[in-house]
């Protein structure tokens, strides 16, 4: 599912502030090369014994990621339910709760880099 309405779209941060931000929240930047980052939020709903991972997609608009300072912005936004063994589902429905907790994830996430 991509989440169109995050406020995070296009927003604009440097590295370390993005990092340590995001870390706050329990994102993880799990893969990344030198102009563009992923991270990952998971997220489980418990009584479906499911997890759901929310990904916040960035480049680097500025310099390169092993530099603190790069510049990055937020491309695309999406939660998807974890598939067995490495992969993400973004066309499964999403329960309400973890859209919710999801919503409120990168609500804080924006007022942290604002």
């Amino acid at each position: 599912m991509l989440i169109e309405d995050s406020g995070l779209n296009g927003l604009q941060a440097e590295l370390a502030d993005l990092d340590e931000s995001s870390e706050k929240l329990g994102f993880v930047r799990w893969q990344w090369e030198y102009t563009r980052a992923t991270y990952d939020l998971k997220l489980e709903d418990k009584p479906n014994r499911e997890d759901y991972f929310l990904r916040i997609n960035t480049r680097a608009v500025e310099g390169k990621l092993e530099n603190p300072a790069a510049v990055l912005a937020v491309e695309h936004v999406y939660l998807g339910r974890a598939t067995f063994p490495h992969g993400l589902d973004y066309a499964s429905p999403v329960p309400e709760a973890i859209l919710k907790s999801a919503k409120q994830k990168l609500a804080a996430l924006k007022q942290l880099l604002a």
